[in-house]
């Protein structure tokens, strides 16, 4: 085979320029690699081509290549050892200027009880790893070629079994939509909904503004509904309202209490008379630790109900892995939107996914988290009882977080006297729509989930020392 820069060595992409003449080529040269390890493209430690390679992919002479090797490592910009190779040589790098971030007054926090993530360092590596190999194993080769917009079938079938059985969800997998968490699945539901001529969509009073702004980058208003001890008041939707409602009926987030069976009636008689459609948000559902789980609203009525879940809370939102399952009426649109923006999630996940549902071992994570943050909320509750009884964890006894309600008036001076412990936590008022009505409340948005266990107790001695 004739030896070109396609067959020989690693790549190594160089702008030499200078004249034509062997001094001048190998100036260029010299001055290309100089200043490609001076200003950090060539790291230290890189391995370069041989000279024989780089002289084929430039189209130079391999002395002069090997002149300017030696050049550079008698000047000290390169290494060159026997059995090594040239590589560029270690030294100390001073690193670019940046302007400083703020900095927090407290300094970098030692613990993080911020809501929204899981324990990490408990993710299944192990049984992920195997689930990997047989995925990889037994993949077809067209699992490595362009993607269905709909997802890998092996995971939406094996989901479709999981869900049905484990919340109630009636699924099909041809109903079934995987996408990249639960965010890409609301950005793309947010541009339908727009495209339909929606211009505002229903939301809970309390929730997330990363959602929120969303929708509101899709073109559409967000109207908060009111909020009591039976969860979101959805009686103020009716014919006029907007004819979509994002709603966490299984546990609302972040006031931790399950819409009441009324409400969630009610919500899908709306949605039937109006001809509307119910956003269902079922972020941890399957973590409820005083009885069996809320199933799912969808099955109260799938041609009204979008229901879209993710694997962010029971293994990690680093996998990007979410679903969504569509009503009839809705499943070309979204394919449609989905397929035109181009997103997709890497098939070998979604296969891996797939085998780890269908081995049990998804089963049996989930149980073993369950009991760890159980253990953990039993243990938050019982240090308020014991170093803060005037403060209570509110909502039922699920999900990776608590609300603790604090004295009026004290959320922002507790959440000050935490940046000082270096405790990470967040107020309520955090989670509050900026048009909500009446009724504000002082609470903390407490994340037993996010710590590793090796930190979990230093966590919960840090929180008992800022609280009243």
């Amino acid at each position: 085979m004739e030896e070109t820069w396609a067959t020989l060595g690693v790549d190594l992409h160089l702008e030499t320029g200078g004249d034509a003449s062997r001094h001048g080529v190998r100036k260029g040269l010299t001055d290309a690699l100089r200043e490609a390890v001076r200003g950090g493209r060539l790291a230290p430690g890189t391995r370069l081509p041989s000279s024989r390679s780089l002289a084929v992919d430039l189209g130079i002479a391999r002395n002069t290549v090997a002149d300017a090797y030696a050049d550079l490592v008698a000047e000290g910009w390169l290494t060159a050892r026997q059995g090594s190779g040239t590589r560029v040589a270690e030294r100390v790098v001073a690193p670019p200027v940046r302007s400083a971030p703020p900095r927090r007054k407290g300094g970098t926090p030692t613990y993080n009880l911020t809501p929204g993530s899981p324990d990490l360092a408990s993710f299944p590596r192990a049984e992920w790893l195997k689930a990997a190999r047989r995925a990889l194993a037994a993949a077809p080769n067209d699992a490595l070629g362009y993607a269905d917009p709909r997802g890998r079938v092996e995971l939406r079938t094996a989901l479709a079994g999981y869900l049905a059985r484990a919340r109630g969800v009636h699924a099909d997998p041809d109903r079934i939509v995987v996408t990249a968490g639960f965010v890409h699945a609301l950005a793309v539901l947010g541009r339908v909904l727009r495209a339909r001529g929606l211009r505002e969509v229903s939301v809970e009073s309390y929730g997330l503004d990363i959602h929120w702004n969303l929708l509101h980058r899709a073109g559409l208003r967000t109207a908060p509904l009111a909020f009591d001890e039976l969860g979101t008041d959805v009686s103020a939707l009716g014919p006029a309202s907007p004819k979509a409602v994002l709603l966490t009926p299984a546990h609302q987030f972040p006031m931790g209490v399950p819409l009441h069976p009324d409400r969630r009636a009610a919500a899908v008689d709306w949605a039937r008379r109006a001809g509307g459609v119910i956003l269902e948000d079922d972020y941890d559902g399957e973590f409820r630790y005083d009885r069996q789980p809320v199933g799912a609203l969808q099955g109260l009525d799938p041609e009204r109900v979008v229901y879209l879940g993710t694997a962010s809370k029971s293994l990690a939102p680093g996998l990007r892995l979410g679903w969504m399952v569509l009503p009839s009426g809705l499943h070309e649109e979204v394919l449609g939107e989905k397929d035109a923006a181009g997103a997709s999630c890497g098939a070998l996940d979604q296969l891996t996914l797939a085998e780890f549902i269908t081995s049990g071992a998804y089963d049996r994570h989930v149980r073993g988290a369950r009991l760890r943050y159980r253990r953990r909320r039993d243990q938050l509750v019982a240090a308020l009882a014991a170093r803060a009884p005037e403060v209570r964890a509110t909502g039922i006894a699920a999900g990776l977080h608590a609300v603790l309600e604090l004295p009026p008036g004290t959320e922002r001076s507790i959440v000050q006297a935490a940046n000082w412990e270096r405790l990470a936590v967040h107020g309520l008022a955090g989670f509050r729509h900026p048009l909500a009505g009446a009724g504000r409340r002082d609470a903390l948005v407490v994340g037993y989930g996010t710590p590793a266990e090796h930190a979990w107790s230093g966590a919960l001695e840090a929180l008992c020392r800022v609280l009243p």
